[in-house]
């Protein structure tokens, strides 16, 4: 069993710092805290899940892409849980968050007003044009659609429990009672 790197106690961290973190160390850098991540395989589940209903229409020029880092100023490199960035970036990381086209958060109970209000602010000030917010800490998942307005703020689009369609950035759908079933079963014990 490897050890847990150790990492060097400071208030405030840039992206220069992060050049002294383990390669395979993944991490955000949100406001200039750094935060490692944890996710369960639900949460992962999900995110492979919302990278799929991407992909079905997906133009050859782009391409989703789960947890990968974007450059954002020295205070933010964020990790999306799912991104659509311009193909050309497929072989880097971080990716230059101008070339987002979407960025998706699924919620976690230690993420929630990070990815609502931190997050969104990071990817609103970048000029990333779409966001969508995956709740699956309620009884059913639910999705909610941003749209960046012209005051650099995200306007909501919509909000269901249900079939989420989207002509933005492509026609998507997401069928969330199927994800809401996905996640019931994957978090059965079996034990009666």
């Amino acid at each position: 069993m490897t050890a847990a790197p150790i990492l060097p106690e400071r208030h405030e961290w840039t992206v220069d710092d992060l050049g002294d973190l383990p390669k395979d160390l993944p991490y955000e850098l949100v406001n200039g805290r750094l935060i490692v991540p944890s996710p369960t395989a639900v949460h992962q589940e999900l995110c492979v899940e919302l990278l799929l209903a991407l992909r079905v229409n997906c133009p050859p020029e782009y391409l989703v892409s789960i947890d990968l880092s974007m450059r954002v100023d020295r205070r933010n490199e964020p990790r999306p849980d799912v991104v659509v960035i311009r193909r050309k970036h497929a072989g880097r990381s971080p990716v230059p968050v101008e070339d987002a086209l979407l960025a998706v958060e699924v919620v976690s109970p230690t993420s929630t007003f990070r990815d609502m209000y931190d997050k969104a602010k990071v990817y609103a000030h970048a000029k990333v044009r779409s966001y969508w917010v995956v709740d699956p800490l309620q009884d059913r998942i639910a999705l909610t659609e941003y749209a960046l307005g012209a005051n650099r703020e995200y306007e909501q689009v919509g909000n269901t429990e249900d079939l989420f369609v989207t002509e933005t950035p492509w026609k998507v759908s997401v069928d969330l009672p199927a994800l809401t079933a996905r996640r019931a079963a994957l978090l059965a014990t079996g034990d009666e």
